[in-house]
């Protein structure tokens, strides 16, 4: 009887367990089996737009193609916040737990759904504090973690770089003169105006924002008139607003400094070879690695944006630079650009973020012209 009775109690046992999900396996051996898969979303640009979202796409799949993680990526209908939730979503419920999204556009829709997938990791690349409390997310979930980067230091490295290359006509087009165009602009002053200050030279910045992310006609016409007029390189920094600078530095033999990537290929590959000067550009790939690199290692921290710049005297391993494609020559070599940064990194040279005034200057002239449009 007393077998049966044990026999009896064992089963019911195992029925409780069953019923109440229960399993023999510890938590801790589940939790480590967990798959980390990987979703990057488009802003609403596709992965061949040679600036944020292909350098974003390509750094998410070389890393899970590196760590035999599943991996892809979703294009947005369109350029809207219902659109990008609607990819988010689309990602979630295809089993990804992990999403990476590129650009300030994501603020409304990393506002709609990182508080309601709990379990689902948010990574953001240049999506500001202000953009997210801005959207109404107050206080950031813990399952986001956002990056934005100290771009008055890396306008500092390509305005100090031109100066030394021998350009003394410069130009400064900006998009929309939110903070981190601003922080762009500002940066390239101080730089030239360093550079003008050890050289010597008689350096000229007309400074002004075309207030949109794109080029068209009538900013393509304000470029004519600069370049026309003497105006040597412009650093464009502003989404597609560059192709307006390039547009007419092609007609007169003109310079462009790109932004935010590496943007020779696009610039001198379609509108001349050699056009490109430098670009001054932010660590999207290097952000991509370590934050994955943490989720995978279970180190991910999130509930916060992170203000990246940077962290060692190495120009390579920061999270802003100048390209490796820079046109150096005798005036700027790039043991010059090397020093620079191990100058930069030990404090011997500070750049203001302070986009509230325009910066003091003592060796260049600055026309600040307001907005095209």
């Amino acid at each position: 009887m007393k077998k049966y009775i044990a026999v009896l109690l064992a089963l019911v046992m195992v029925l409780g367990l069953a019923a109440c999900g229960g399993s023999s396996k510890p938590a801790e051996a589940e939790s480590a089996g967990a798959a980390v898969s990987v979703a990057m979303v488009t802003d609403y640009g596709d992965i061949t737009d040679q600036s944020f979202n292909q350098t974003t796409y390509e750094a998410c799949k070389a890393y899970c193609e590196a760590n035999s993680l599943k991996f892809s990526y979703y294009k947005p209908a369109s350029d809207s916040d219902d659109d990008r939730i609607a990819a988010i979503e689309k990602a979630i419920d295809d089993g990804f737990n992990v999403v990476v999204m590129p650009g300030y556009a994501f603020a409304g829709a990393i506002a709609k759904t990182a508080p309601t997938y709990a379990d689902v990791t948010f990574i953001a690349l240049d999506v500001s504090e202000f953009d997210l409390t801005s959207a109404g997310l107050d206080p950031l979930p813990a399952n986001l973690y956002s990056a934005v980067y100290q771009e008055e230091l890396c306008g500092y490295m390509a305005g100090y770089a031109a100066v030394k290359l021998g350009y003394t006509k410069l130009g400064y087009l900006g998009g929309m003169a939110v903070p981190a165009v601003v922080r762009y602009g500002y940066g390239f002053v101080q730089g030239a105006d360093a550079a003008a200050a050890e050289t010597g030279a008689n350096v000229e910045i007309k400074y002004v924002y075309g207030n949109q992310f794109y080029g068209d006609a009538d900013i393509t016409a304000y470029m004519d008139t600069w370049y026309a007029a003497g105006t040597e390189v412009v650093f464009a920094c502003g989404g597609g607003i560059y192709s307006s600078a390039a547009e007419a530095a092609a007609k007169v033999g003109g310079k462009v400094i790109g932004v935010d990537v590496d943007q020779a290929a696009q610039i001198d590959g379609t509108y001349g070879a050699g056009m490109t000067v430098t670009s001054a550009m932010k660590g999207l790939a290097a952000t991509v690695n370590t934050m994955l690199g943490k989720v995978v290692a279970g180190t991910f921290e999130g509930g916060k944006v992170e203000n990246l710049g940077l962290v060692s005297a190495v120009p390579e391993e920061n999270y802003v630079q100048i390209a490796g494609s820079t046109q150096f020559a005798d005036g700027f070599t790039r043991a010059d650009y090397e020093a620079l940064v191990a100058d930069m990194f030990a404090g011997k040279i500070t750049v203001s973020n302070d986009i509230e005034k325009e910066p003091a200057v003592t060796a260049v002239s600055v026309d600040y012209q307001g907005n095209i449009k």
